[in-house]
């Protein structure tokens, strides 16, 4: 840690803060430190301590406090950056619940953000207006705002013209000394003008002597004709005159080092609906380029470069193009990506690029495509190609993504230039891709430091790109993914000594203490880059080619409670480094390694919800659930015996399930529900939370009996196996819904309307899917139970048949995953959608409704479908933002019912005016019900109200 403290300061600091902000938002625990402390880059320094404000005040006093102490401070946000400006060994101020406020103005036109806001969430409440922001990171759906404009962060398609210091309107700003400044409010700004007269001024001087400099001002409107976030804006000395405005802009890019934004109104612009794109193959680099110069006046939104490195690391995964594997080596390709407004300036401007590109040599022909699969998929092509190396890269090393720019018109070859020299250096495995039309290109390549000489070849490599990139053609060493501390040693070499000389003037101006982030972007240390590199050890086969980009971390249900994947998998890391020292460890190492052990149970075993559906963001498709159920099947083989019993006598366990529901409901009627819960939560905590919660939306017990009246009809009629999972078996409707039927009545009725001739497999009380047992680790059992029920559906569907229709997602999952592919295992809404909609009369009803898209479905690719069901029965749909991932997970909503709760944070305000909502796992409804103020049924609830027999029209 650097020398600027002593335990008794750091005490004294959190006594201090405890006085306005709760301990639970004060974070100083070892595994907590470090897995907050851990970004997205190759950097790691663990914080002294972690800190929550969830307001302006709360974050003042945070300032005041580490100021009076001179203690720095780093601002973070998502952590998805790339050049460890996000890391420190001081105090971290990281971004929590209260900071995703959002404003939409003048009908779209603008947009009011805080810093905790996804860059996607902002996209899709500009989305009914046909507007988005400017800047477009490859990371948007999990970096977030604060994070996209202290980078000035740009992307795919926003170029220069629209990144976030040309679309800023204005901005609220907490300066070191913790002034507030809001620069939309005159008022605001006149005080502000009064009580730092000596920086604006000071800005408007600096101003003012950089347009008097004329090979100065033009060196600056040089460098800014390139993507460029090397240093600080100095383009904002030359582009304005007044002082707020100069600040205004400075603060975009400046990486945490100048201030805080608290909140900033973009200037929004025109997402055209209608789409395009081509994957265009070229023979060698020259003619790639060649191409990319001409499209540069062509109508084109996008063109992305890859180069044959890049294209081999994803040609072997899943859904990718054949072709491919079979392009020569040398070649290269360009994604060119088309939007219009309408059908005719859509296919004018695909025109316009084919005629472009008709002079061209090309290894196949340029096809568009507005196929919104096809489209998706080459976007995720390009979008996959970091994290693609990463997976594919030794275990134990590293992977590095840098990002310069070159003149367009030099871009061939640059190209060259820095292959050759990554080839010199023995980097063979690097890939080149980037913004093509903008001579932005990333560089990606993994890296060892362990082994002798590395770090010494990594510095070699990286002076001469410098060297080559900065100063032979006077490109940008860092175009988009901001300077950081990897590149904070160049920044002179690129701008020369009197522009690096003004930026520590800008400094001093807003920062003379230095204690806002110190040594990002601006440093005296020649070798920064190369200290505190982050170790990446072997620490399980199922997560270990994570490059913990945190792509993750935005769906995951435990993120504000405890641990993310990404987070959970530092912790493996860190433990398993520990365990490698063996001899070598010290007793401070032993203890580390024990207080880590001994609070990842809960942080990270406990509260994970182990539903598979970080894999669905992870680009490489790592299932952190699965590390997780792992380690739960190691700490619960004494309890193996246990699983046999319950599996073996499974009927028997549903009863006694349903005996204590109806005992449960028995209780709350002549208790109440206050006393009832009161009891409840006494009775846990007594018990060392081993008792589960008991909630006042804990369902009735479900009446099995129907199963033994599963309606009939003619021969003729088709077929359908009916599974009802253990789930419905057991619970039943809530006590206080209109809707008086279980799940097993709704899905009979409605097979019967429908037309189906139902078929319920033997010993149907005994029957489960495994997932039960999985989820507790419990792998023996949870096969044996898939085998048996393997063999029942396979003879009642007469060895698949007959679809079979399971009334609950993740079960259905579960099943597809492990049963026989001969059978065709549908859930509720991939039966609804498909073959019950087309058999009955819908009428929507005159209702408002939300739906929640369970994890399995959005793994099953189901989502669109859920929604498409919905607004056919319904005149209103609500899809809730931001709650993916209930955090129920089977039974967690009553082992852990903080974890439910916290996922389903926000879902009440959402869903107020709603009449009720859908869903398709009847575990997942009693959380929705209870966190979110409203009924939460089976979707085929609401078909079934909404719809009557087609042949009784």
């Amino acid at each position: 840690m650097t020398d600027f403290t002593s335990a008794e300061t750091w005490r004294e600091l959190k006594a201090a803060l405890s006085r306005t902000l709760p301990e639970e938002r004060l974070i100083d625990d070892p595994l907590r430190t470090l897995a907050y402390g851990t970004d997205a880059s190759f950097y790691r320094l663990v914080p002294q301590l972690v800190v929550r404000p969830e307001t302006e005040g709360e974050l003042m006093t945070v300032l005041a406090e580490c100021r009076a102490r001179q203690l720095p401070v780093t601002f973070r946000a998502a952590g998805t950056s790339l050049s460890g400006q996000a890391v420190t060994d001081s105090v971290l101020i990281q971004m929590g619940q209260g900071w995703r406020g959002h404003e939409i103005l003048e009908s779209g036109r603008a947009i009011r953000l805080q810093p905790g806001v996804v860059g996607a969430r902002a996209n899709a409440l500009l989305a009914p207006y046909g507007r988005k922001i400017g800047p477009d990171p490859a990371s948007i759906g999990s970096c977030m705002i604060g994070g996209i404009a202290a980078n000035n962060a740009s992307g795919m398609c926003c170029g220069t013209a629209q990144n976030s210091y040309r679309t800023v309107r204005d901005l609220r700003v907490i300066l070191a000394d913790g002034t507030r400044l809001d620069t939309a409010d005159p008022a605001s700004v006149a005080a502000f003008r009064r009580s730092h007269a000596s920086l604006v001024e000071g800005l408007e001087r600096l101003s003012a002597e950089t347009r008097a400099n004329a090979a100065l001002a033009e060196r600056i409107r040089h460098k800014y004709r390139l993507k460029n976030t090397t240093g600080y804006a100095l383009n904002s000395l030359v582009d304005f005159d007044d002082g707020i405005e100069i600040l205004k802009h400075l603060m975009i890019g400046s990486e945490g080092t100048l201030g805080f934004i608290s909140t900033i109104t973009y200037d929004t612009v025109v997402d055209e609906p209608l789409k395009a794109a081509a994957l265009a193959f070229f023979p060698d680099m020259a003619s790639t380029c060649r191409a990319t110069i001409a499209l540069k006046q062509a109508p084109v939104s996008a063109v992305e470069l890859m180069d044959r490195a890049a294209l081999h690391s994803v040609e072997r995964q899943p859904g990718m193009p054949a072709v491919l594997k079979t392009l020569p080596e040398g070649a290269a390709a360009l994604l060119i990506d088309v939007r219009g407004n309408d059908d005719d300036e859509l296919a004018t401007r695909l025109a316009a690029v084919q005629a472009t590109l008709e002079d061209i040599e090309t290894l196949e022909p340029v096809t568009f495509t507005r196929d919104a699969a096809t489209y998706a998929l080459y976007w995720k092509i390009r979008k996959g190609l970091f994290p693609a190396v990463g997976a594919v890269r030794e275990t134990g090393t590293t992977v590095i993504i840098e990002d310069v720019a070159f003149p367009i018109e030099r871009l061939d070859e640059g190209v060259l230039a820095l292959t050759d020299i990554f080839h010199r250096h023995g980097y063979h495995d690097a890939i080149l891709f980037g913004h093509a039309l903008e001579g932005n290109l990333h560089f990606v390549f993994p890296q060892g430091f362990e082994k002798p000489g590395e770090v010494e070849r990594y510095q070699a490599l990286m002076d001469e790109v410098a060297q080559l990139v900065g100063v032979e053609y006077g490109g940008s060493l860092k175009a988009e993914h901001g300077t950081g501390r990897n590149m904070a040693p160049y920044v002179e070499l690129e701008w020369g000594p009197e522009a690096y000389a003004l930026m520590w003037e800008i400094k001093a101006l807003f920062d003379p203490d230095n204690l806002l982030n110190p040594d990002v972007i601006l440093s005296r240390n020649p070798t920064l880059h190369l200290e505190n590199l982050k170790p990446l050890p072997a620490a399980d086969p199922i997560v270990d080619k994570c490059i913990e980009c945190g792509f993750c971390e935005a769906i995951c249900p435990s993120s504000d409670l405890t641990l993310t994947p990404r987070q959970r998998i530092v912790i493996r890391r860190e433990l398993a480094r520990l365990d490698t020292l063996e001899d070598q460890a010290t007793e401070a190492d032993k203890a580390r390694m024990t207080q880590l052990e001994e609070a990842y149970v809960y942080h990270g075993i406990d509260t994970c919800a182990a539903t598979g559906l970080c894999a669905t963001q992870c680009p490489v498709g790592i299932d952190t659930g699965e590390m997780v159920r792992q380690l739960r099947r190691d700490r619960s083989l004494g309890k193996a015996s246990l699983a046999r019993r319950i599996g073996g006598h499974f009927s028997a366990a549903t009863r006694l399930a349903r005996g204590g529901l109806q005992a449960a409901g028995a209780a709350r009627a002549v208790l109440g529900v206050n006393l009832m819960g009161k009891l409840s939560t006494g009775a846990r905590r007594l018990s060392g939370n081993r008792l589960p919660q008991w909630s006042p939306a804990l369902p009735k017990a479900s009446p099995v009996r129907v199963l033994k009246r599963a309606p009939s009809g003619a021969a003729d009629r088709d077929k359908v196996v009916y599974l009802p999972s253990c789930a419905t078996r057991i619970f039943g409707p809530s006590h206080d819904d209109r809707e008086s039927r279980s799940v097993m009545e709704i899905t009979l009725a409605l097979l019967d309307k429908a037309g189906f001739e139902v078929i319920l497999p033997d010993m149907i009380g005994h029957l489960c899917c495994g997932m039960a047992f999985k989820s507790k680790g419990q792998y023996d059992q949870a096969d044996h139970k898939a085998r048996e029920l393997n063999r029942e559906l396979l003879a009642a569907s007469q060895n698949g048949r007959y679809p079979v229709l399971c009334d609950t997602s993740p079960c259905t999952l579960q099943m597809q995953e492990h049963l026989d592919e001969r059978l065709s295992l549908m859930e509720p809404v991939s039966f609804a959608h498909d073959h019950l909609l087309p058999r009955l009369s819908v009428t929507p009803l005159d209702e408002r409704i939300a739906v929640h898209v369970t994890c399995s479905s959005t793994r099953m690719g189901l989502s669109d479908k859920f929604v498409t069901l919905a607004r056919a029965c319904a005149r209103d749909v609500v899809v809730p933002a931001e709650i993916s991932c209930c955090g129920f997970a089977g039974d967690k909503g009553f082992s852990v019912p903080e974890l439910n709760a916290s996922a389903l944070e926000g879902l009440a305000e959402q869903v107020a005016d709603c009449d009720a909502g859908y869903s398709n796992s009847r575990t997942c409804e009693i959380g929705l019900s209870q966190h979110g103020g409203i009924p939460y049924r089976s979707i085929l609830s609401l078909l079934d109200r909404a719809s009557r027999s087609a042949q009784a029209n």
